[in-house]
């Protein structure tokens, strides 16, 4: 067999070689995102406590039951496995920023300064946009929804949900509104990468509207309430990143002619 030349076989070294290194990188970024979130999940298992968090979570429930009454666990490590379990997703949460960071750390080396300038931004308010609708979950949704089905169920049934039905049902309503709360970003992206344009968002609201509570009426429990309180939030939260695409392509436009 013939040998490759000299500068073919260097260029093949050198690329295997910046793949081994990418890949070494990785690992080193990935191994300190999983130990970020464990020491946000231990710090959490000492203060305030897996039980307090819980405690926390279970609040909207807890508000509307019967006096005296609780939740109920089938499962014989059930009171111990699900508040560990609320409380790691909790350390994720909390850790998530640190976690991008080392995503961003990753890949920032290879992205133009544009596009720096750019994501990083958009990551933040992501990030912070999610919190946002998780909050707005907690506080205002879940009140209205268990107080609403605390009041229909009849007076034959005792209502004492399970803690995992609670839990997974309530981690499902936490992405779903984190998610909702998204719609600005995406909307930005869309405009700012050129696959749709301003006039396009505009002309799509009714589209938009009737998706809205299509998206609602999938996500949430069967209540009229319910659906309201996510698809009004979705629809306002598209009008404001029309809003914010127009600032930013005004500010773009700007930054070019100088």
């Amino acid at each position: 067999m013939e040998s490759l030349p000299n500068h073919q076989e260097g260029n093949q070294v050198e690329k295997e070689e910046t793949l081994v290194s990418h890949l070494v990188e990785l690992r080193s970024r990935l191994l300190w995102a999983v130990v970020s979130v464990l020491i946000v999940f231990i710090a959490l298992c000492i203060y305030p406590g897996t039980k307090e968090i819980y405690d926390f979570l279970a609040r909207p429930m807890a508000s509307v039951l019967p006096t005296g009454d609780k939740m109920i666990a089938y499962g014989v490590v059930t009171p111990f496995l699900v508040p560990l379990k609320v409380t790691l997703l909790s350390a994720l949460v909390l850790a998530l920023p640190l976690v991008l960071y080392q995503a961003w750390a990753f890949i920032a080396p290879g992205l133009y300064k544009h596009e720096k300038r750019l994501i990083f931004p958009l990551v933040v308010s992501s990030y912070l946009l999610f919190l946002i609708g998780m909050a707005f979950c907690y506080f205002f949704v879940f009140h209205t929804v268990f107080h609403f089905i605390a009041t229909v169920s009849p007076d034959s049934i005792n209502f004492a949900p399970d803690i995992e039905a609670y839990v997974d049902f309530v981690m499902t309503m936490f992405i779903a509104f984190g998610f909702t709360f998204e719609v600005p970003v995406i909307v930005i992206v869309l405009v700012s990468t050129g696959i749709v344009d301003i006039v396009k968002l505009k002309n799509a609201r009714p589209y938009v509207i009737v998706g809205a509570f299509v998206v609602a009426a999938v996500l949430t429990p069967p209540d009229v309430i319910s659906q309201f309180m996510m698809a009004v939030p979705l629809i306002l939260l598209y009008e404001l990143g029309i809003m914010a695409a127009r600032v930013l392509r005004t500010r773009v436009s700007s930054e070019e002619e100088n």
